[in-house]
């Protein structure tokens, strides 16, 4: 079980923790990755192609020896043989399909070196095929795997640590100016900060490493790797090393550039990639998940994936999900197709109606409410695949097409257990077992870290089964299917309103209800017991429905632009606890400063104990009085803000324009995806830039625009008082008509 794996043409390092907390390596000079290639029926059968050494075919081929028919892939292996990157071909038999019925003869290829898989899938498309078979004469499988992922699945290769191993952990951070300056005088290690020369610095560093020896390396930013060995070459430490090894004057390698790329409709940002020997490293800059899953999520999700766990920190949901699923693939004997093909389905008027819709959505009552309680399905989209075999291979099979399952669709879904089920059910019975020991406080050892550790855990797991029912209508998903999509959602819609009748039949009000959730109150003065309604509906459909909260008071916020009910904007107190649940309001926004969102949580208290708007504004307009005296922290005015594209790319002067501006007036090179944190210091300066200041320029900076935060103050008091009816010039009007009164009560005009 290796906690690391560094794969290069040369050979592949497998780095182990022993019981004793060292650590050994092996060494594996033999390993070939494998592609593999469909065509026509007639697939190759031109004489295999003697093994030029190293690891041992892991299979014979299915078929041998001469034939004197010709065809696509006999030419194709042919050339491939030829082919100096090619070790040897064979033919095999594989599943070309999660839903295939039989096997068919595949040529697989297995390559010299791991770096140039990716070259030849790109010829074998771009020069064997183009120009002489028609497109898509060749299908290839198990072509963008990462490195390590490849290895291990490949080699059966298990990168899953042992609970009771602990991998140690040593953190370096350096200011993103600083990284930008290639200043090395200031560098945060573990927590503690020092102040020094370069010199001194990369001395104090490996020291450190040296009484550590960290198994895992977190750095805020992957280029202060490169800043740390580019400073450790101008003071003449050839010595310095980061790794477990050398290679060279410094080991460390980087494996991509920076890059900028969209995905759902949003622009990020990819900093560029490092690798050092013998150690994982792990950008928090380039990790979703180190924040709310950390350590423990990301060794649980590699044991799942069989990604090593540097791949897993950078990786998306999406990625890993994928992964989860290429493994049972394999256990299933399926190819991993390189590009999806698979049409949608023929669909007349009125089933394409039915299915283009999204889930269960009910218009919330706007106001606020007393005694409201929540209900939910617990993981609905996840369970409803399991329970109902919501799978690419089972719906719409051709064994029961005489059948009508999906409501509303009329699709038919076979008995045969499906390929999603086997992916997920593991994974919803792992949570359910966090939560309830997250739940009782209940653990092996009794120590809070237990419990720390399973909130991570379920954390992570919760990222996996909130991607896996969208992931089906993406389409580049390998095993997306957009039947399958369509069929979740309809037995979703069908589960919700199934739920809300029931309620509504046993005395309860349903108020608001979206996707998986419902918010019902009392609709008489005896309605059914909550909790054995809600058993009676998961019997009903099979799938747990849960009290998720009860709360003293909940208020559904009104759109912006209309009285109608914001579908997920809502707050309210939950019952027995000095605690609140946001959603959609500032306090939950990511960009939202840190000072608007304590004046929010403020706005909660004073609603909280007074349930009436004015006592609310009375704390707002203290609030505004500090503003406006100058009396409030830059450093707690700090907005978040996105660039989704080039400076040249806007067309009109915003806040992220001068934002953009000026951070490349510093040096930092701002590209489209980053984040910037910024002061507004004067909203409506003739010079964009003037607008702003960075975060690391407050020290030098000139106050902020009190006039700006107020307006954003006022915001959150409207989304706080719109439920009971004050809107923003409602809410001015009280503040003015206060002040007036205070004036005239000391002879004020």
């Amino acid at each position: 079980m290796a906690f690391k794996i560094d794969v290069t043409d040369d050979a592949v390092v497998e780095w182990h923790r022993t019981a004793d907390g060292g650590v050994r390596t092996e060494r594996v000079t033999d390993y070939w990755p494998s592609v593999f290639v469909a065509g026509d029926a007639g697939a190759a059968t031109a004489p295999a192609s003697p093994a030029s050494g190293g690891m041992t075919a892991p299979e014979s081929p299915a078929s041998g020896g001469a034939t004197a028919e010709r065809g696509p892939m006999a030419d194709l292996r042919a050339a491939l043989d030829a082919d100096p990157k090619v070790a040897r071909t064979a033919v095999v038999e594989r599943f070309a399909r999660l839903d295939a019925d039989e096997r068919v003869p595949v040529l697989r290829v297995d390559l010299a070196r791991p770096s140039e898989v990716d070259q030849l899938a790109r010829e074998i498309r771009g020069l064997h095929e183009r120009g002489t078979y028609p497109p898509g004469t060749f299908r290839l499988y198990d072509v963008d795997f990462s490195p390590g992922f490849r290895y291990c699945v490949e080699t059966d290769t298990d990168p899953t640590i042992p609970e009771a191993v602990d991998l140690r952990t040593l953190e370096l951070r350096v200011g993103r100016k600083r990284l930008a300056d290639r200043d090395l005088s200031k560098l945060e290690i573990d927590g503690e900060s020092f102040r020094a020369t370069p010199d001194v610095l990369l001395e104090i560093l490996e020291n450190r490493l040296s009484e550590v020896d960290p198994d895992v390396l977190v750095v805020n930013r992957g280029e202060l790797i490169a800043l740390l060995y580019e400073k450790a070459a101008d003071c003449g430490r050839e010595e310095f090393e980061l790794g477990r090894t050398r290679e060279g004057a410094f080991s460390f390698r980087k494996l991509a550039g920076e890059s900028t790329f969209h995905s759902y409709g949003r622009v990020s940002h990819s900093p560029a990639r490092y690798d050092l020997p013998g150690r994982v490293l792990i950008d928090t800059s380039n990790s979703f998940l180190w924040d709310s899953a950390g350590l423990a999520g990301l060794r649980y999700l590699s044991g799942k994936s069989w990604r090593p766990i540097q791949e897993v920190a950078r990786a998306s949901i999406g990625t890993i999900l994928t992964s989860i699923q290429i493994r049972e693939a394999r256990e299933r004997d399926v190819l991993v197709p390189w590009t999806k093909w698979r049409p949608e389905a023929f669909k007349d008027v009125r089933t394409l109606h039915a299915a283009d819709r999204g889930g269960f959505t009910f218009s919330p009552e706007v106001g606020l409410h007393e005694d409201v309680r929540e209900v939910d399905f617990a993981s609905l989209y996840p369970r409803i695949i399991c329970e109902y075999n919501v799978s690419p291979d089972t719906v719409l099979c051709d064994c029961h097409a005489d059948r009508a399952d999906v409501p509303e669709l009329g699709y038919n879904v076979c008995d045969d257990r499906g390929f999603l089920a086997d992916v997920l059910e593991p994974l919803l019975d792992d949570r359910a077992a966090l939560k309830e020991k997250i739940r009782t406080g209940t653990d092996s050892d009794g120590s809070d870290d237990e419990i720390a550790r399973a909130r991570q855990i379920s954390n992570a797991i919760k990222w996996i089964l909130v991607s896996c029912f969208g992931y089906q209508g993406y389409r580049n998903a390998k095993f997306g299917r957009i039947e399958c999509h369509e069929a979740i959602n309809a037995v979703a819609r069908d589960l919700l309103l199934t739920a809300k009748e029931r309620f509504e039949d046993e005395g309860w009000r349903v108020v608001h209800g979206i996707v998986d959730s419902l918010w019902v109150t009392p609709a008489d003065d005896d309605p059914a017991p909550l909790d054995s309604l809600v058993s009676a509906v998961s019997d009903e459909v099979d799938i747990p429905l849960e009290r998720e909260a009860t709360y003293d008071w909940l208020c559904f916020v009104p759109r912006r632009d209309s009285d109608a009910g914001a579908l997920n904007r809502y707050f309210g107190k939950v019952a027995g606890r000095s605690k609140y649940k946001l959603r959609g309001i500032e306090a939950r926004q990511r960009s939202t400063s840190a000072f608007v969102e304590r004046v929010q949580r403020d706005l909660l208290d004073a609603l909280d104990r007074h349930r009436e708007p004015a006592p609310v504004c009375d704390v707002l307009k203290r609030h505004l009085r500090d503003l406006r005296a100058g009396d409030v922290d830059p450093e707690e005015l700090l907005i978040t803000r996105r660039a989704s594209k080039s400076r040249e790319a806007y067309s009109h002067s915003t806040r992220t324009v001068a934002v953009v501006e000026r951070a490349a007036n510093v040096g930092l090179d701002p590209q489209p995806g980053q984040s910037f944190d910024f002061l507004v210091i004067d909203d409506d300066a003739s010079r964009t830039r003037e607008r702003v200041r960075l975060d690391f320029e407050l020290a030098g900076s000139e106050g902020y625009d009190a006039a700006f935060y107020a307006d954003r103050l006022l915001r959150a008091a409207e989304s706080v008082l719109a439920p009971l009816g004050w809107d923003d010039s409602r809410i001015r009007r009280y503040l003015r008509d206060v002040e007036e009164v205070r004036l005239s009560a000391f002879g004020g005009g």
